[in-house]
């Protein structure tokens, strides 16, 4: 699944990651305050790993990109993280790569999208109420620097249906 919106004089796509692009997921990853992706998880997560990890790119220069994981017997898939450049963001590019983590998370058969988002990381907050999501929770120290995780997910399929909830596991 690749998405491609057309801006003026732009085009940004989102296509699935693939081996030869870890360089530039190692890059975008030290844009995190910590709690980073290395090399080998996002090797296992390409290849071993029920997982997506989508890239967007703009004129040939990747922007942003996220990792979507998938557990085996579960109905929910999980937003592991998600990351936009600084010189990218207030595009809405964000959004965007969201949005399409939703729709190929329910094409994967999920009911639903969760997430953990620093408790200070306000326009993050703030793009996932906006799309939709609740707040489900919280979890203490939850980050390599002690910082608390807000717990959020959306239903992303109106269907009723009897959830089996993913065990919480904490980072560390």
């Amino acid at each position: 699944m690749t998405a491609v919106f057309e801006r003026p004089a732009q085009t940004m796509t989102i296509r699935r990651a693939a081996l030869e692009d870890i360089g530039v997921l190692l890059e975008l990853e030290q844009l995190f305050p910590g709690d980073r992706l290395e090399k080998s998880n996002f090797k296992h997560f390409l290849t071993k790993a029920k997982a997506d990890i989508w890239l967007v790119e703009e004129n040939g220069e990747t922007l942003g990109d996220a990792v979507v994981l998938y557990r085996q017997g579960f109905h929910s898939a999980r937003l592991y993280s998600i990351i936009v450049s600084p010189k990218a963001r207030g595009k809405g590019i964000g959004a965007k790569l969201l949005v399409h983590c939703e729709t190929a998370a329910k094409e994967r058969g999920c009911i639903t999208l969760r997430l953990e988002v620093r408790e200070d990381n306000d326009a993050a907050i703030n793009l996932y109420r906006s799309k939709g999501y609740d707040l489900i929770g919280h979890t203490n120290d939850y980050y390599e620097d002690g910082s608390t995780a807000l717990q959020m997910r959306k239903r992303l399929n109106k269907t009723p249906a009897n959830l089996l909830e993913e065990p919480f596991n904490n980072q560390k």
